[in-house]
């Protein structure tokens, strides 16, 4: 339970960088009317966004392009992650985000990618998460096509992967057609 609050948490984290969180970093958006997505209140009003510093600005900014890139059985499962974080007591959900925040900084940004790949994103990360800059793009697409048991297959294969072969495995990855991916990690899990 408390895992899966934590992941709750986590999706929490990714709502007030769509829209209209207030500077307070912990401040939590709620499902309802001006949420991401909805086409209500999708801009913070000049006067809130001129009081944030220029790291604020960038992280709202970072945040905001990670949430339009989610698919949306990936926003909807976020807004249910924070309708059951809200549900909560106040000191749990202070406690929880405190959890959250002194948790590493890649592991809080591998949230951005979503659900499903910020679940698995620490042991995407060895081979997944230096991705040349020209790369990212199509990288991220094809992740973001992968059923929960290709990733939880590809973390597997991700973390049995030596260091000075990763590049190579992730290349050959990338290049497998859709309907293939399932026989290739399957032999590669397999290994």
């Amino acid at each position: 339970m408390r895992h899966a609050l934590l992941y709750s948490l986590a999706f929490c984290a990714l709502l007030p960088l769509a829209a209209t969180a207030a500077p307070d970093r912990t401040a939590l958006a709620l499902p309802g009317p001006g949420l991401p997505g909805t086409g209500e209140g999708m801009a913070v009003p000049a006067q809130r966004w001129d009081q944030l510093s220029p790291e604020q600005k960038r992280q709202r900014r970072a945040q905001y392009t990670a949430w339009r890139a989610m698919g949306p059985d990936a926003q909807r499962r976020v807004r249910e992650a924070a309708a059951r974080f809200a549900a909560l007591p106040p000191s749990q959900q202070q406690a929880l985000r405190e959890r959250f925040t002194a948790q590493d900084q890649s592991f809080r940004d591998g949230w951005r990618l979503g659900p499903l790949l910020g679940e698995y994103f620490g042991r995407l990360q060895g081979m997944f998460g230096f991705v040349p800059e020209d790369q990212r793009a199509a990288t991220l697409a094809v992740l973001q096509q992968l059923t929960p048991a290709q990733v939880a297959q590809l973390a597997l294969v991700a973390q049995r992967t030596p260091p000075q072969q990763r590049d190579s495995v992730r290349a050959t990855f990338l290049a497998i057609p859709a309907p293939q991916r399932d026989a290739w990690l399957t032999q590669q899990v397999g290994r």
